[in-house]
């Protein structure tokens, strides 16, 4: 089966767009790490099980706080100073990933009506720029909870934890989908881009 460039543009449209939404939806709500203290809620009215975002934490009863702002100054610790630039990094890292998919939607939405080479190609090398940056973000992510559960066993200990249900959620599992489908996405850019290219140079008698 041949490979076609308007196969192509389908197929970036697409996946382009599902990257952009998961993000979108991932970055927006609070589903990225959950702790379940179910065992230590003795009564309705103890609310110790929370699930968070990149933005705020929240109860299971609805109310939510928000984060200590990583911008901001303040006595911390080296630990905690350290985690407040990893906080940082990844509310950075993350809109920056969804500003480069507007662009690039729009490059790439110009290089495939024009079928303009050297076009295409720039846009593949930016999708695959933005899924690094991504990929980036996630794993601060993951890295800042991994640093932050290490910190609270110095606060509490081991044993108190042993009890608490402590996983990552729906929401950066969104994420990840999102990575995968702008990596897809540079990758058709790129293809389309040689596609243009071979006939070009078919077309010339190269």
């Amino acid at each position: 089966m041949k490979l076609t460039l308007s196969a192509l543009a389908i197929f970036v449209a697409l996946v382009g767009v599902l990257s952009f939404i998961f993000l979108v939806v991932a970055i927006g709500t609070d589903f990225w790490y959950i702790i379940d203290a179910s065992k230590w809620e003795h009564d309705a009215s103890t609310h110790l099980s929370s699930h968070s975002g990149l933005w705020r934490t929240c109860n299971f009863n609805g109310s939510c706080s928000p984060f200590i702002s990583p911008f901001g100054a303040g006595n911390f610790t080296d630990s905690q100073r350290q985690l407040l630039n990893m906080h940082a990094a990844f509310v950075v890292l993350l809109p920056l990933s969804l500003i480069l998919m507007v662009f690039g939607g729009m490059a790439g939405f110009v290089s495939i009506l024009a079928r303009a080479y050297m076009l295409l190609l720039m846009t593949g090398v930016l999708f695959l720029f933005g899924s690094l940056v991504t990929l980036a973000g996630v794993s601060l992510y993951v890295a800042y909870s991994a640093a932050a559960f290490k910190e609270a066993l110095c606060l509490f200990g081991r044993k108190k934890l042993e009890s608490i249900d402590i996983r990552f959620g729906w929401s950066l599992a969104l994420a990840w989908i999102s990575f995968i489908a702008e990596l897809l996405t540079s990758m058709a850019f790129l293809l389309a881009s040689r596609i243009v290219g071979m006939k070009r140079r078919q077309e010339q008698g190269i």
